[in-house]
């Protein structure tokens, strides 16, 4: 979902097999990622194409992640304000959560955990991005994700 929540076509590399379903969080280990896939997301170069969405007005390149109808539609209200920026690239959420995947696998059950846990404080950090919003902060978020780029995971 985009601004105003618009939906649009978030551009990304694959880094899983095509023929493959399955929930729409991913945990370490997930078999639907291909082993190149896996190189992309440890360095985000999955997302590389998303400077397009950027180019055409879709995005910007720090902003509130964009997220999937589905949850979008159970934190409706949530969303409002949220949706009324341009989605990005990156953002504070980005950063928190640079080992999501690794998290997730660690629960019991890292769909609930997704939704009743990592998605609330993502949306929390979407909030406090909107309310301190400045070019300033926007040049930090965008020096420490460059610096997790080629992070080891942890």
């Amino acid at each position: 979902m985009g601004r105003n929540f618009r939906r649009f076509r978030l551009l990304k590399f694959r880094s899983m097999r095509a023929s493959t379903s399955g929930p729409l969080i991913t945990v370490s280990g997930d078999r639907r990622i291909t082993r190149f896939g896996r190189l992309l997301r440890a360095t985000k170069l999955d997302e590389l194409p998303q400077f397009w969405n950027v180019l055409v007005g879709e995005m910007s390149l720090v902003g509130p992640r964009p997220e999937v109808p589905e949850y979008v539609a159970q934190f409706q209200d949530r969303y409002a304000r949220i949706l009324s920026a341009r989605p990005g690239i990156t953002d504070l959420a980005s950063i928190r959560f640079r080992y999501e995947e690794q998290l997730l696998s660690a629960s019991s059950d890292p769909l609930r955990e997704y939704v009743e846990r990592v998605l609330p404080l993502k949306l929390d950090l979407a909030d406090e991005y909107l309310r301190t919003a400045s070019f300033s902060k926007d040049l930090s978020i965008l020096l420490q994700t460059a610096s997790l780029m080629f992070r080891k995971e942890k």
